[in-house]
């Protein structure tokens, strides 16, 4: 118990969807609502896939102290802020959470609730079909945002690189190449570490 199931990986590599079954097939794990300043995409609910809040509300989180990361893309519409908050949502008394977040994220939440108190969940897809899937992810959007997907699809090279994935102590990886034997992979791994 006490444990922080954290899910990461590069865009469209289906942790969106991983996350989305595992609150479906393991509901004991009680659910992360991370923040961003983005504007909410088609088929998004306020306060599922994330809490959209404007400039002035992080501003009012940071200055009580609440933000545990965060992070800020400069995209092609402009700077967008992703972060996790200490809002009430955690409490390591006896329970397990699940989380989805960045490799960064990852690393500033382990500095805050302690290395042994997250579970990373690596999610990986070869670098074509997450192509293919976030162009058809975007093409079902009201509005297509083409470039941005390509800034984000280049970006987590960086991001997720070999060296950044080692420095973080990520030994475990989960391929999504098929989504329910990545489901049994990654749920058989966290009942043997809860």
């Amino acid at each position: 118990m006490d444990k922080i199931c954290y899910i990461m990986g590069k865009s469209s590599s289906g942790k969106d969807t991983v996350f989305q079954q595992l609150q479906k097939k393991m509901p004991q794990l009680r659910l992360v609502v991370p923040y961003t300043t983005r504007p909410i995409r088609v088929g998004e609910k306020e306060g599922v896939e994330y809490h959209f809040v404007d400039e002035k509300k992080l501003e009012e989180l940071e200055k009580a102290g609440k933000v545990i990361e965060l992070r800020s893309y400069n995209t092609k519409l402009g700077i967008w802020r992703y972060f996790t908050a200490d809002d009430g949502q955690i409490d390591l008394s006896g329970n397990d959470y699940l989380v989805i977040g960045t490799l960064e994220g990852y690393e500033k939440m382990r500095q805050y609730f302690g290395e042994n108190v997250l579970l990373p969940i690596y999610i990986e897809v070869e670098d074509g079909t997450r192509l293919h899937r976030a162009l058809g992810r975007e093409d079902r959007q009201q509005e297509p945002k083409y470039a941005e997907m390509c800034r984000r699809f280049l970006a987590d090279e960086a991001d997720f690189s070999e060296e950044n994935i080692k420095k973080a102590g990520i030994e475990k990886r989960f391929s999504n190449e098929e989504l329910s034997e990545c489901l049994q992979e990654i749920i058989l791994y966290l009942k043997e570490k809860l």
